[in-house]
């Protein structure tokens, strides 16, 4: 097995006395592109509160990169970057003003801060629009600076909550291309949660989770072959209906 960017060992969670994840466990290696699919109620906010510390866990194990969140918190999320489903962008600063404002948070130098704004928004050809106030830019072009902000730091995991819902179709799939070539060639691992099935490719790793459970991952083809269906969509029913309904 390759290096593991994110490793979830038997997660259990509960609200009061009602159980949401079950047991759940599954590992994304460096590098490697996944997608958490699932209907609403899954569990999937669940995991993401948990994997960002919004939620603390009640036993048992995530790990980033090898570090237990909970015992070296600090350490391991400095292994992460998120984009939220929510824009978080302060929409009264510029661009700049933002990723600075980030940078700061975490710990990094004017220096190193500059060089990475740089970085990052020239590869989402973003760099020319620096100095606008966010409340400028359109959706998808907020969505490439929340991109840049997540990965400033280098991130080893990026976590993505439905980062293309409500965007035009071109802004999609300019991300959908940035987020993947960026996992091929820099080694970065992905967990993308969509409702957009079109947004994954042959070669990703999908896992499907259902009332708080893992209950299938593999690459498209493979869910399909699993459930005897000839659509990543039918099989995604297939595998959220068997259970309990």
């Amino acid at each position: 097995m390759n290096e593991l960017a994110l490793d979830i060992n038997q997660l259990n969670f509960s609200y009061g006395k009602k159980q949401v994840l079950h047991d759940l466990s599954f590992n994304i290696e460096v590098g490697q592109c996944t997608f958490l699919l699932g209907p609403n109620g899954a569990g999937k906010s669940t995991l993401f509160s948990l994997i960002t510390r919004l939620y603390d866990q009640e036993k048992n194990s995530i790990k980033l990169s090898g570090i237990d969140i909970k015992v070296e918190p600090l350490k391991a999320l400095a292994q992460l970057g998120v984009v939220f489903q929510q824009t978080t962008l302060d929409l009264d600063l510029s661009v700049k003003q933002n990723l600075f404002y980030h940078a700061a948070l975490q710990g990094l130098s004017r220096k190193s801060a500059r060089t990475a704004i740089q970085k990052q928004l020239e590869q989402l050809n973003m760099y020319e629009r620096k100095d606008e106030l966010v409340r400028q830019l359109n959706g998808g072009h907020r969505r490439r600076v929340e991109i840049a902000r997540a990965l400033m730091h280098q991130p080893k995991l990026l976590l993505l909550d439905e980062p293309t819902v409500g965007l035009d179709i071109a802004s999609r799939e300019s991300i959908i291309t940035h987020v993947h070539k960026l996992s091929d060639e820099t080694g970065l691992a992905v967990l993308w949660a969509t409702h957009l099935m079109d947004e994954v490719l042959e070669k990703d790793k999908v896992i499907v989770i259902h009332q708080g459970r893992v209950q299938a991952e593999g690459t498209s083809s493979e869910l399909m072959q699993i459930t005897q269906r000839e659509s990543l969509s039918e099989a995604f029913f297939t595998l959220t209906q068997k259970q309990g309904e």
